[in-house]
């Protein structure tokens, strides 16, 4: 076991409740993929971590106590966690959701994913990957009703992204529920799975009928959950784009899985930006546009960043949307503030007015770090055009 002296910016750190650890607080640090004793300068003891590069930072602090990451341990964090969860385990309308989130369920670099009966877990670092055995016997000891298990690769360094890990195999394609909407997903092809769980909250509101007898672009559509959504929420029409060829077959299964006719359902595969050039030449207009890009993007004419262009998206959309029309503004991106998150919508607006109709972080089941802004990394504004 490394014992690691920190300095007091770190320890003021850790004792406000933030555990994302970064390079900079180890400048002397030569090894990772390791887990560490944390001593103040005093040389009094901190608590737990470990420490392994990831997409944010180098590690987590974990825990104040002197304890084992074995599985004793996991399944105590697995059992809070499946507790907080009762209200999704008792919703007969919802089969999909985050059984365990990362910092805000006690130990970051995991995620659990539960689809129907089948579960995803996510490694977002190789310590944490090193740690598997012990985690998945301690989770099929808490959730010995989950039929099988599938892992996602989220750091750089295997030479695969996604495997079958046990239990039985999830068919190849199948639905699950979310607001009593049907969506067929997959376990095993690459990191995704065909929808994005954090926005359960915000599809709800369109099967609620915020577009009912409305017409709905749904820009960087993936595979047009938000679409889906909207249709069974009673929307007159839906148009949906992306890039990505595979988008329209991977959308239009969704709306086939709830026998949505597609006679006014339309899998547009094109640059966003390209799409607002052509619906603008065509005169196309729309009353709800939904906008949720990636938080970076390149392609061979420009790169996308939500941090520095997102306002661009917004003027764009303005130009389409008909009189008195709803923006739904979306991003994931941890490293945006929702401060700087409006400042861009309002930069987007440009002196124009709207009134907020909802704002969504993630929603109950993806527990975050309430000390940490950026661990409730999602920021959705839904608002209706006033002039």
């Amino acid at each position: 076991m490394k014992k690691l002296l920190v300095s007091r910016s770190v320890e003021k750190k850790i004792q406000k409740g933030q555990v994302v650890l970064e390079k900079e607080d180890f400048p002397e640090l030569s090894e990772t993929d390791i887990e560490v004793e944390l001593y103040n300068q005093g040389k009094q003891f901190l608590g737990k971590a470990y420490l392994s590069p990831q997409n944010k930072g180098i590690g987590w602090f974990v825990t104040d106590q002197n304890i084992s990451f074995d599985q004793s341990f996991f399944e105590t964090l697995f059992k809070k966690a499946k507790d907080k969860r009762e209200s999704y385990y008792q919703n007969d309308l919802t089969t999909a959701f985050r059984l365990f989130n990362q910092e805000g369920d006690g130990f970051g670099g995991l995620t659990l994913d539960l689809y129907g009966d089948y579960l995803v877990f996510s490694w977002y670092n190789s310590y944490v990957y090193q740690l598997r055995q012990q985690i998945v016997a301690a989770f099929s000891q808490v959730f010995p009703e989950v039929l099988g298990a599938y892992e996602k690769i989220r750091f750089k360094g295997l030479d695969y992204e996604s495997a079958h890990i046990y239990g039985e195999e999830a068919p190849e394609n199948f639905t699950v529920l979310e607001n009593g909407v049907l969506y067929q997903v997959f376990m095993n092809d690459g990191l995704m799975t065909g929808i994005f769980l954090d926005q359960h909250d915000v599809r709800g509101s369109l099967v609620d009928g915020l577009a009912m007898g409305k017409s709905l672009l749904n820009m960087f559509s993936y595979t047009a959950a938000f679409s889906v959504a909207a249709a069974m929420g009673g929307a007159s029409e839906t148009t949906s784009v992306d890039l990505a060829k595979r988008s329209r077959e991977l959308s239009e299964a969704h709306f086939n899985a709830n026998r949505l006719s597609l006679d006014n359902h339309r899998f547009i595969v094109m640059d966003v930006f390209e799409y607002f050039k052509y619906a603008k030449r065509k005169g196309l207009s729309y009353d709800v546009i939904v906008l949720d890009p990636p938080s970076f993007a390149r392609n061979k004419k420009q790169t996308f960043s939500v941090a520095k262009d997102y306002h661009k998206l917004i003027s764009q959309s303005l130009d389409i949307l008909n009189p008195g029309g709803i923006i739904i503004a979306s991003t994931n991106a941890a490293n945006v503030s929702r401060q700087k998150f409006t400042e861009q919508i309002d930069k987007g607006f440009a002196g124009r007015t709207y009134q907020v109709l909802d704002k969504y972080g993630l929603p109950a089941d993806f527990v975050y770090n309430k000390k940490d802004e950026s661990s409730n990394y999602l920021k959705v504004i839904s608002m209706k055009v006033t002039k």
